[in-house]
């Protein structure tokens, strides 16, 4: 940084005609230079018309030409607070606002006085710095007190507006409830800083004080308390702004348009939301962005692809509003199908993007794709991102891969609660309850505190394993030693471990105990249960309390059939179906898919419909006489409908997993691994037939259920037969 000083001469002499015109009609600082060089040889004191000619220049883009500005003010025999606040506002003009804050820093250390005009702009580069800056905002404020200026409006409007874009919103309501005067701008300001913050609930409570104080808020505050009540999706006070706009006779801009369809949108109200839009013309891309987020939140992704189609400019929050709606709505491919055209677009993603795109590839199970992911996020430095490798943890284990999963997990040097749970959760799935357990007393040992979640997964883990003690200490300990009261989803994990051990009576007793009703959650697992041990009496029992709590649940009608058929009673079977059909309860299909080469292949039962579909059926037939050499014989006890032997044996070997299989081992090598996945519970039979095809062919195969993964393996499953 160039430090010459301006040195007056004895008797201050006005510039020259010449240099005057000179400074005036410079335009670059290049030029300026050489002027400064000039009034150096010279000798005359003309710092102030040179610094006020320096500073109109457009700087804010050129830091060496800021620090340059800053040195020559420093340096100047007598400068003025005037020719330094316009240096502070040029330097808060430029990307980084910390040189904003050196400035001050350097200007209060040579002396100089500053003035009201200084404060705001200091406080404004400190709110935009963050990190130290909350240390250089406390100063800012406590120097304004000590030269008797904290009163004014001026500058604690900008204390409040620097304490909430730092995250101390309660320190900023104090500043504001300490105002005299608090103007429109005021009110705005705190609460743009409760929303900036998250405290949206105290944003909604202080605007009830605004308009109780007289203040009629203009379109900008009505337009962030929309935000605010969007986030909260607290549709009732969103309605009353919106009655508010309307009594009002306010104007409705294109921003505050917009703000009305998020806010309908982000509450689920989409009539209301599509009758403004359709009254928006043009269509921007803001309320365009919010219809497509709000139809995909209702489920309606077609709605949502058919707005994101018509838009002719897409930005990243479009592309990623999209791209979650589709991973949300259970359609995987189609969102890593959308990445891909984004990604070929040129538009570069963010962490938003990213975390939805690594659960799309979760819940697909792929993992030629996880992997193609992964090295993707790699190279675009992502990696580092704590909340994207813990995607990556849960997206490798539900992909199924645990030593992928690991890898990443001890990589991790910093690790959150979110990290283990994803690690006991991964171990969970795969039936490894042990190892769960162990990585449990591991977070424990470093001093990280679990959370609900995490005994959701412990318990998980201790029911898929069979670890009936463990589960019971686990439940205890959560209550008696980390004072976390169980929700729903802890005691039905509680009850399925229990019902799982054949322990019905006693899963049925602990929900007799609960301290607050159960939901269909809890009497769900037990109901599962009841199936899985043939219980009639007991899953009758079950299932009336359940569908008392939800007449429509199709899981309540297909266990209670499926308890029917397995004792045969297919006049139950026949009743509890046709109660269905006139309720219009539809039972979920079952779907199986298998990924081959980086491309998803998926299959109903029966299907035809795969282009390679006759070579898939001569393998499943090749595949059973194989098997049948060894010992298989299908288990039509599995079959719960009412069919003769010969149907029953043809339909339990046309389940999609096992066409999936039969594709696998055409594409696939002695020795390799085939990794399928499924929508519902595989059923005994076809746990069977994998097992023995894992021997007879050598391959691994690995199957993810509903419930856990099944790693079959020379005849063996992981699982140990207790599913």
């Amino acid at each position: 940084m160039e430090t010459a000083t301006l040195k007056p001469l004895a008797a201050a002499l006005p510039p020259p005609p010449s240099l005057n015109h000179r400074i005036l009609t410079a335009t670059t600082v290049p030029h300026f230079k050489q002027i400064h060089a000039q009034i150096l040889r010279s000798g005359l004191d003309i710092s102030a018309p040179f610094l006020s000619r320096l500073l109109a220049l457009p700087l804010a883009s050129s830091p060496s030409s800021l620090d340059y500005a800053l040195s020559v003010l420093l340096h100047s025999p007598s400068p003025d607070f005037r020719l330094a606040n316009r240096a502070l506002r040029a330097l808060s003009r430029a990307a980084d606002p910390r040189r904003t804050l050196v400035a001050y820093g350097r200007l209060r250390r040579a002396g100089l006085a500053l003035d009201r005009f200084s404060f705001p702009t200091v406080l404004r580069a400190a709110a935009r710095a963050r990190g130290v800056a909350g240390v250089v905002a406390r100063e800012v404020h406590g120097l304004a007190a000590k030269t008797g200026l904290d009163a004014d409006p001026f500058i604690q409007t900008a204390v409040v507006g620097a304490y909430t874009a730092l995250g101390r919103a309660a320190e900023g309501r104090m500043v504001f409830d300490r105002m005299h005067h608090r103007d429109l701008v005021a009110w705005g300001v705190m609460l743009d800083g409760y929303c900036q913050s998250g405290c949206y609930n105290e944003a909604l409570q202080l605007f009830d004080e605004m308009k109780s104080s007289g203040v009629i808020p203009d379109r900008v505050i009505l337009a962030t308390i929309l935000s605010a009540c969007a986030r909260t999706r607290n549709l009732t006070s969103g309605g009353a702004v919106h009655s508010y706009i309307v009594e009002s006779n306010l104007s409705i801009d294109a921003h505050l348009q917009s703000a009305l369809i998020s806010m309908y949108s982000n509450c689920g109200s989409m009539d209301t939301a599509q009758r403004l839009y359709d009254d928006t013309s043009p269509k921007n891309l803001v309320a365009s962005t919010a219809m497509v987020f709000g139809y995909a939140k209702v489920g309606k992704i077609a709605v949502a692809r058919s707005i994101f189609d018509q838009m002719t400019d897409k930005d990243l929050v479009c592309w990623s509003a999209m791209i979650s709606g589709y991973a949300e709505s259970d359609q995987p491919n189609e969102a890593l199908k959308l990445f891909n055209e984004m990604h070929l677009l040129g538009v570069k993603p963010d962490q938003i993007t990213m975390l939805s795109v690594i659960s799309a590839c979760a819940n697909m199970g792929a993992r030629d794709q996880a992997k193609w992911v992964h090295i993707f996020v790699d190279k675009n430095g992502f990696h580092q991102i704590l909340s994207i490798r813990n995607a990556l943890i849960d997206m490798y284990s539900k992909c199924g891969s645990l030593v992928d999963a690991s890898t990443i997990f001890d990589e991790t040097a910093f690790k959150d609660v979110i990290t283990w749970t994803s690690m006991i959760t991964g171990f969970a799935m795969h039936g490894n309850g042990r190892s769960a357990l162990a990585v449990f007393d591991h977070m424990i040992s470093e001093g990280v505190k679990p959370n609900g979640v995490t005994f959701i997964s412990l318990l998980y883990a201790c029911s898929h394993a069979g670890l009936v003690d463990e589960g019971r200490r686990i439940f205890e300990s959560m209550i008696q030693d980390y004072r976390l009261e169980p929700k729903h989803e802890h005691y039905g994990c509680m009850v399925d471990l229990l019902g799982r051990a054949r322990l019905l009576q006693e899963a049925l007793e602990f929900i007799e105990s609960m301290s607050f009703a159960p939901n269909v959650v809890v009497w769900g697992s037990l109901l599962g249960a009841c199936r899985i041990h043939g219980d009639v009496k007991l899953g009758e029992l079950v299932a009336r309390r359940l569908l008392e709590l939800d007449p429509n649940h199709d899981g309540a009608y297909v266990l209670l059939s499926n308890i029917y058929a397995k004792a045969s009673r297919w006049e139950d079977v026949r009743e509890v179906r046709n109660l269905m059909k006139n309720k219009g309860v539809i039972k979920e299909a079952g779907f199986s898919w298998i990924e081959l080469n980086g491309h998803v292949h998926e299959f109903m039962m029966g299907d035809k419909c795969h282009p390679r579909s006759s070579e898939i059926y001569g393998k499943l037939d090749e595949v059973v006489k194989e098997l049948e050499l060894v010992g298989y014989s299908p288990d039509t006890t599995t079959v719960l409908v009412d069919l003769q032997e010969e149907e029953k044996r043809e339909a339990i070997l046309l389940h999609s997993e096992k066409l999936a299989l039969s594709l696998g081992l055409i594409d696939s090598k002695k020795g390799s691994s085939i990794h399928i996945a499924k929508n519902l519970r595989v059923c005994d039979d076809c746990h069977t037939f994998m097992k023995l095809a894992s021997k007879v062919f050598e391959r691994e195969i690995v199957l993810r259920d509903r419930t856990r993964f099944h790693h079959y393996k020379d005849g063996v499953c992981s699982c140990g037969d207790f599913w």
